[in-house]
């Protein structure tokens, strides 16, 4: 295998994205919630699965610090903030991008995150006003979101696509690359013991990635995605079946990498082994979600270079999980764009 890495590396474009994603290899993440308040009620939120919400808030500035200083000293140089609604606790925000200058902050996008704390921040865009209204419960969601949020370069919009939604993205897409912001994709993912209408079959998954690939045709640069995402992400295949997940909640035996040093933090700053995931209560054999895949895919190297196509391939995604997850990091050109069935047989 040595001898086959090494030759797809005197390609100089592939060498050159390859030094570049490799310089972020020190990145060891851990997701905290940081409150279980939230400004919304969407249907099938991860957050209120479960019994995460059922805890009480930490709201001592100083266990905080202390939190974050400890996860530092472990090693842990990426947080992911999320909750319920991160916005709604800014200062505990603050107090994590002080100490952990890396990191990416997932909102709804309705309340400004103040722009002194530097992480990337994720926008949640599922629809159309009247698809917001209904399974989100707020008026005007995109409206709020491009006025908080225009020309402001830690953002990038994450659309979510449903089983009912895919054609509302060409409208959304024109509106967000005017407003000078990026957009990237995620897949519903359903909770465990879901029972609402939201889940992408086979019919939604094809015409999902097709959107998607005519999509960062016409925008280019502003589409944080690749081909191979596009396939990942739609296959009929969940992300757990096609890679292994090595989140502690799948992968018990937490021998090494991500599996070994990932936490799941709740908002009263305790932490459940046995629950630990980048998006908790998600059914594993149904999650395609882009925040699972980032660690999911990206520690599959090994998975990826029986050729120089497939080389290509994880490289493209790994550069589209840092264009999405670091702020000031910039998306290359994609290597490959037509991704034929046989790479990967």
């Amino acid at each position: 295998m040595e001898g086959k890495f090494s030759s797809y590396l005197e390609d100089p474009a592939i060498n050159e994205k390859w030094l570049k994603v490799k310089k972020y290899f020190f990145l060891r993440e851990s997701t905290y919630d940081m409150t279980n308040k939230c400004n919304l009620d969407c249907d099938g939120c991860y957050y209120y699965a479960g019994e995460k919400h059922l805890t009480k808030d930490e709201t001592d500035p100083e266990k905080w610090k202390a939190l974050f200083q400890s996860e530092k000293e472990r090693g842990i140089t990426f947080v992911v903030l999320a909750g319920a609604e991160p916005a709604l606790v800014p200062e505990f925000c603050k107090i994590a991008y002080d100490i952990i200058p890396h990191g990416a902050i997932a909102t709804n996008g309705i309340v400004l995150i103040p722009k002194d704390i530097q992480y990337k921040i994720h926008i949640s865009v599922w629809g159309d006003d009247e698809y917001s209204l209904t399974y989100r419960r707020v008026k005007n969601c995109l409206d709020r979101q491009l006025k908080a949020y225009n020309g402001d370069d830690r953002s990038v919009f994450i659309y979510t696509f449903t089983k009912h939604n895919i054609d509302h993205v060409d409208d959304i897409a024109k509106r967000i690359i005017e407003a000078d912001c990026k957009l990237s994709f995620n897949q519903f993912s359903a909770t465990e013991n879901y029972n609402g209408d939201l889940k992408l079959d086979a019919p939604a998954r094809e015409k999902m990635r097709d959107k998607m690939l005519h999509l960062m045709d016409i925008y280019g640069d502003n589409i944080l995605y690749s081909s191979y995402n596009a396939e990942v992400h739609s296959h009929e295949k969940s992300l757990n079946d096609q890679f292994s997940c090595p989140y502690p909640r799948m992968n018990k035996k937490r021998v090494m990498g991500l599996g070994r040093t990932f936490r799941q933090y709740r908002s009263n700053l305790t932490w459940d082994d046995s629950a630990a995931c980048c998006v908790p209560d998600t059914d594993c054999s149904d999650c395609r979600h882009y925040a699972a895949g980032s660690a999911i895919v990206t520690s599959k190297l090994l998975k990826h270079v029986d050729s120089k196509e497939q080389f290509s391939c994880w490289l493209d995604y790994v550069d589209t999980y840092l264009s999405v997850w670091v702020h000031g990091y910039k998306k290359s050109q994609n290597l490959v764009k037509n991704i034929r069935k046989e790479m990967f047989v």
